[in-house]
């Protein structure tokens, strides 16, 4: 199964983080709009990402919920049809949230930078170091801890919970569901 060391922090200064990203990155940058749906799953998580009507993606993934550099094991199947799919999951398992956000990629190195900007929560950097088989967890995390210290990220500014958790605490504080 595929492993990566992932990590996301808070932006507080989008501008000045996406110019030091930008000036390390070996490739220009990619904006990628994403809408993802989460379903009831016995263990890890599964949604189904959607770039495009004709173009998405299944992925299942296990990983911890901390605020520091954790491994994530994960599948993905590509789908050329992702409106059906949605329809199937959706009365197979039941949706149990949903993700829009609008993320410029950059690559450095063996790490994808995300710049995430996400409708009703706001900026995010996630870092994601993927792992070749031969290369510890330990390793990712390293690689993952300097590029934050490289990218002037605080410990403080780190989070633990997938965005789908965050936004369904804000829905639950707001409508006084908590």
């Amino acid at each position: 199964m595929p492993r990566n060391v992932e990590i996301k922090a808070i932006l507080k200064d989008r501008v000045a983080v996406l110019a030091a990203v930008a000036s390390k990155s070996d490739s220009p940058p990619e904006t990628i709009v994403q809408h993802d749906f989460f379903f009831r799953c016995s263990e890890g998580r599964l949604k189904l990402r959607v770039f495009e009507p004709g173009r998405g993606e299944l992925i299942r993934y296990q990983r911890e919920d901390v605020a520091d550099a954790r491994s994530s094991h994960y599948q993905i199947a590509r789908t050329s049809d992702p409106e059906a799919l949605l329809d199937i999951l959706t009365q197979a398992l039941g949706r149990v949230g949903e993700v829009k956000k609008t993320r410029i990629l950059y690559r450095i190195g063996q790490t994808r930078v995300y710049i995430d900007r996400v409708e009703d929560l706001g900026d995010f950097l996630e870092l994601e170091v993927v792992l070749p088989p031969d290369q510890s967890e330990e390793a990712g995390k390293r690689i993952a801890e300097e590029l934050l210290r490289e990218l002037g990220i605080e410990k403080s500014e780190l989070v633990a919970e997938a965005y789908v958790d965050l936004l369904s605490t804000a829905y639950a504080v707001e409508s006084g569901h908590r």
